[in-house]
């Protein structure tokens, strides 16, 4: 199983902007549409897409590009 997750839902065009920047710095991660749990509405439901670690005490929240996300990948 991956250590990251990217919080998203269907038709979010934002979301798919995110997995291109993921596919550029190859790092695997699991998709999770929030709409699955009310839990994850409440907490992203503004904020998609969210990547975060398993864990959830690392997250990189909407907008971000593609150096955003390699400084976050390498803290």
């Amino acid at each position: 199983m991956s250590d990251w997750v990217l919080y998203h839902t269907d038709g979010c065009h934002l979301c798919e902007i995110a997995q291109s920047h993921l596919s550029k710095v190859n790092v695997q991660y699991r998709l999770k549409d929030i709409c699955d749990e009310q839990a994850l509405v409440d907490k992203y439901g503004i904020c998609i897409p969210v990547f975060a670690n398993q864990a959830g005490d690392k997250e990189l929240f909407w907008p971000f590009d593609l150096q955003q996300l390699q400084q976050f990948l390498e803290q």
